[in-house]
């Protein structure tokens, strides 16, 4: 299995605070796409990196994914994030009009690790939270490498973009538990098959706590390597509120908590303690959201 370690503290490069416009708006099945103008943010987005949006009434800021950034438009550099509305929080941001003007902060977070060699890659992705999945399948076709996608949902309206990435990828599997579209199935009964008929070098996982349990785990069995990126409330994004606990074993087998916003939200699978990360005083939150050469990126004190 190929493994990528050593510690690095803090982010990748120094977030910008910025006042965003909304300048496309449209709903997808259960997912509100929004398009934002965040000047900065676009520019220094690696696949992986998050946003937090400051909400009307709210402290605490909403986490979301990227799920695509535009160099150029009629607005100038855009990001696309994808939102599910679940709360007070998220209903608000999903009901932003046209011409909104939101707080962003970002690019957050360790974005992905990219291979520098021609790899097979498998990426593994549910609903909303498969989002990171489609600008990482970019980069990694710029390098060369094969790329297999899974999109999953527990049924039809919370699949993400199944249609678009049918054209960005080599193969693309669609799972959905209830059967109403693609397989019937969970990732957790599918994935190590797919580790195997992809041949997967390296497994790269977004979406709820399970799933990204099942991909790291299938990956370890087929000795492959592993990235998820976890889901977990980001109350600030910048890791100064340390309200976003992760539990990891480092590189010296020692247990330690890092903070999921700086540290992650990307880390490798093998390193993440799942159980404590799912028992019940620690339950999983809902959703937001080869050698160490042979792969880009600071690989964090969890990678």
């Amino acid at each position: 299995m190929t493994q990528v370690g050593g510690p690095v503290p803090g982010a990748a490069h120094l977030p910008v605070h910025v006042e965003g416009e909304v300048v496309a708006s449209k709903r997808i099945g259960g997912y509100r796409h929004l398009t934002l103008t965040a000047p900065g943010v676009p520019e220094a987005f690696r696949a992986g990196n998050f946003v937090a949006v400051s909400v009307e009434g709210h402290v605490a800021r909403r986490a979301l994914w990227v799920h695509r950034v535009r160099a150029s438009s009629a607005y100038g550099p855009t990001l696309d994030v994808v939102v599910e509305p679940r709360g007070a929080g998220t209903a608000w941001l999903a009901a932003q009009p046209v011409g909104a003007r939101v707080a962003i902060t970002g690019p957050l977070g360790r974005p992905f690790a990219l291979p520098k060699e021609a790899v097979s890659c498998l990426l593994v992705g549910e609903g909303y939270a498969a989002a990171p999945l489609f600008p990482l399948a970019e980069r990694l076709r710029e390098r060369g490498c094969a790329v297999s996608l899974v999109v999953s949902a527990p049924d039809e309206s919370r699949l993400l973009s199944a249609l678009e990435a049918r054209r960005a990828v080599r193969s693309v599997t669609v799972l959905t538990a209830d059967g109403s579209v693609g397989q019937r199935g969970t990732v957790a009964e599918h994935v190590d098959d797919l580790v195997r008929r992809t041949d997967a070098d390296v497994v790269y996982a977004a979406g709820p706590t399970g799933v990204l349990r099942a991909a790291a785990a299938a990956a370890e069995r087929g000795g492959a390597w592993s990235q998820v990126a976890v889901e977990t409330a980001v109350p600030c994004g910048t890791g100064l509120c340390h309200g976003c606990p992760l539990p990891v074993v480092g590189e010296d087998g020692v247990d330690r908590v890092v903070r999921a916003c700086t540290e992650g939200p990307v880390v490798r699978g093998d390193r993440v303690r799942w159980d404590a990360l799912t028992t019940p005083r620690n339950p999983a939150p809902p959703p937001l959201r080869s050698s160490a050469a042979r792969f880009r990126g600071d690989p964090g004190a969890a990678r």
